[in-house]
C-alpha cells in the first residue's frame, strides 16, 4: 500500500483551512508547501499573519519554523526542572504549544474517520479524494455539532438498531 503525504493548515477551532492531498509519502514537506502556494486557489496566509510549521520546513515569508538545534518537543520540557533555560528554548516551547493544534486536529480526524488509521483499501487517487471529502465533513461537524464524540460504527451486514424515538415539541 502506498503512503500519502498530506499538507494541512488549520485554525485554533480545530477546523481545516487548507488541505492538499495526493502526494506520495516520500515527498518532502517543503515541496508540498511550494506546490500549495503556486496553485491558483492554493494556500494563502492572511495579511499580517503567520503559519507555524515544523522542522520539516525552512523559515520563509509568513511561515515560522522552530529554531534548529534547540529543544523543541513539548515532552522535552515536561517534568520538574525542565523549564526553558533561555530565550531560544522559550521560543521553541511556545511554538510547540501553539503548533500542537495540528496534532490534535489529526488525532480527532483519525478517530472520527477510522479508515485512515490503517490506510483505506482504495486506489491512491481515491484515497486523496477521500481525505478532502472527510476534511470537509470534519469541518461541517466541528462547525455544526461542536462535539468530537463519535457515533458507533457498524460493520458487515448486521441489522442496524432502530433509531431512537423522536421527541415531539409541545
Amino acid at each position: 500500500m502506498q503512503s500519502q503525504n498530506v499538507l494541512a493548515a488549520c485554525n485554533f477551532d480545530l477546523q481545516f483551512m487548507y488541505v492538499l492531498s495526493g502526494w506520495e509519502g516520500s515527498a518532502h514537506d517543503s515541496k508540498l508547501l511550494s506546490d500549495a502556494l503556486s496553485r491558483t486557489n492554493g494556500l494563502q496566509v492572511p495579511q499580517g499573519k503567520y503559519f507555524l510549521v515544523d522542522c520539516g520546513f525552512a523559515n520563509r515569508r509568513q511561515f515560522l519554523a522552530p529554531l534548529c538545534g534547540v529543544r523543541y518537543h513539548l515532552k522535552d520540557f515536561g517534568g520538574q526542572g525542565r523549564h526553558p533555560r533561555n530565550a531560544s528554548e522559550l521560543f521553541n516551547l511556545r511554538h510547540a504549544s501553539l503548533r500542537n493544534v495540528i496534532e490534535r486536529i489529526f488525532g480527532v480526524f483519525k478517530s472520527r474517520f477510522t479508515i485512515f488509521k490503517t490506510g483505506p483499501p482504495f486506489s491512491f487517487e481515491i484515497q486523496a479524494e477521500l481525505v478532502l471529502a472527510c476534511a470537509g465533513l470534519h469541518n461541517f461537524l466541528r462547525k455544526e455539532c461542536r462535539s468530537d464524540e463519535f457515533p458507533v460504527e457498524y460493520e458487515g451486514d448486521e441489522d442496524l438498531p432502530p433509531p431512537p424515538p423522536e421527541e415531539e415539541n409541545m
